[in-house]
């Protein structure tokens, strides 16, 4: 509550020295808030009791987002504008990767916040008896087309790298019997699902809140649809945080399969 309080001030008083670093300060008072409610609610937490895959989590993120980065050089779709006022208190890469470390974190622990309070518990639908070899692979392949669109045709083609690696990754998931949507999807419990897709508005609202009062941010340079902006995001823009933490879901699970071969806490 401290660091957001801190965040906010710095922007109302326009506290340069506090607000070009509100990124990470802002979103670990985020996480640490949501991780908190948690543990009050059900006694046990992501950070209280599984720090180290926390600690993990952060540093995939990095990873994840920098890759995100990479091929927004093809898309072209977001870039930073208030680089004037860096110093040279931390270095911009530093800090930037400091920051990209909070996304997964910030969209799990509100989606266990969300399953703790049985938000969508009681949503389902009729269970699926078999998921068949073919829809998977074709999944797969659609996923794979679908980033190859992105980057070679990205005036038509961006919106689909929010979809690309959920295609390539969840069926995988689902096959080596790793937490997955489409394992939710047969079973026909949506509350995953539900969780999930509101984490990531709710994620996503928050990051364009912030973003749009720093003195150092993104702005988008969105084709066709950039239309009525809602702070610096397009408002259709806003549609593909619902992929996004899907994709982030998939993503995690996958490579934290290579690792580790266990449940855990937030499956």
């Amino acid at each position: 509550v401290i660091l957001i309080l801190l965040i906010e001030l710095s922007f109302v008083f326009n506290i340069k020295y506090i607000s070009l670093y509100y990124f990470p300060l802002a979103w670990f008072g985020f996480i640490f808030i949501i991780d908190a409610l948690v543990y009050k609610l059900k006694k046990r937490s992501l950070i209280s009791n599984n720090f180290f895959i926390f600690l993990g989590m952060l540093l995939l993120s990095s990873v994840l987002w920098s890759l995100f980065e990479l091929i927004n050089h093809s898309l072209n779709n977001w870039f930073y504008v208030g680089g004037e006022f860096w110093n040279s208190i931390i270095s911009e890469r530093t800090f930037m990767l400091i920051s990209f470390s909070t996304v997964i974190p910030a969209i799990f622990e509100t989606f266990e916040l969300l399953r703790t309070i049985h938000l969508f518990d009681k949503f389902k639908i009729k269970r699926y008896n078999k998921i068949s070899k073919k829809l998977l692979l074709g999944m797969v392949y659609s996923g794979v087309i679908m980033l190859i669109l992105s980057i070679i045709f990205p005036s038509f083609g961006y919106p689909l790298v929010w979809l690309a690696f959920f295609f390539m990754l969840d069926p995988i998931n689902y096959i080596h019997k790793q937490p997955s949507i489409i394992k939710n999807i047969k079973e026909g419990k949506l509350s995953v699902p539900l969780c999930l897709l509101a984490a990531g508005i709710i994620c996503g609202f928050f990051w364009e809140f912030w973003n749009y009062w720093a003195p150092y941010k993104w702005v988008y340079n969105v084709p066709f649809l950039g239309f009525f902006k809602i702070f610096e995001m397009p408002v259709l823009g806003y549609l593909g945080y619902f992929p996004f933490a899907f994709e982030i879901y998939a993503m995690y699970w996958f490579i934290r399969s290579l690792f580790v071969n266990k449940e855990h806490l937030l499956e």
